[in-house]
């Protein structure tokens, strides 16, 4: 098994002492560098405690040597696309930080700027915050099974108001929805 603690850490900006530090109990700088380096072996607890303190799930700490990672060769910069000095693993979108559950809505139909077979992944927070996610697109659970999904414009108390994709659309309003998920990022086929 390969260890992909190193890619994922540097991908999400940390030190080995942030790491270390992020870790429940902390732990030192040195400890993280070894079982990075497999100087240590990665049991499942100390895979359990990285990956809580990195944000991800466990399982994505380690592949198999068979199973190459997806690569990250190039950056587009203000000056076009360069080269990395070194390329580096390719974060799936089940890696995102945050808290919140993740959940995907599928796009089967033209929508306003989505097109059939894109995939909307949504982060799903209390509508307590629902002030955070004012001008972001979302996906509202209504009652008898549906679902409200556009951006959300208003919210007064426990409504709030979603404006559906598309010209002429009027806007939802859904009374105390049981959650938001606010929309995170954006999967596209070419």
């Amino acid at each position: 098994m390969i260890n992909r603690i190193r890619a994922i850490r540097k991908e999400k900006g940390m030190t080995l002492a942030d790491l270390a530090e992020a870790c429940e109990p902390a732990t030192t700088p040195q400890t993280i560098g070894r079982l990075e380096t497999g100087m240590r072996t990665l049991s499942t607890k100390w895979m359990v405690r990285i990956a809580k303190a990195l944000g991800v799930e466990p399982e994505l700490l380690v592949r198999g040597e068979d199973a190459p990672a997806v690569q990250v060769v190039a950056a587009l910069g203000e000056r076009g696309p360069e080269a990395l000095a070194r390329p580096r693993d390719a974060l799936p979108p089940t890696a995102l930080g945050g808290a919140g559950n993740l959940m995907v809505l599928a796009i089967d139909y033209p929508h306003g700027e989505y097109r059939p077979g894109d995939q909307l992944w949504l982060r799903e927070i209390d509508p307590a915050e629902a002030g955070r996610a004012v001008n972001r697109d979302v996906l509202v659970p209504r009652k008898g099974g549906r679902f409200a999904f556009g951006r959300l414009i208003d919210r007064s108390g426990e409504k709030i108001g979603v404006l559906p994709p598309g010209h002429g659309e009027k806007q939802q309003v859904v009374e105390a929805p049981a959650w938001i998920g606010v929309a995170e990022m954006l999967v596209r086929r070419l």
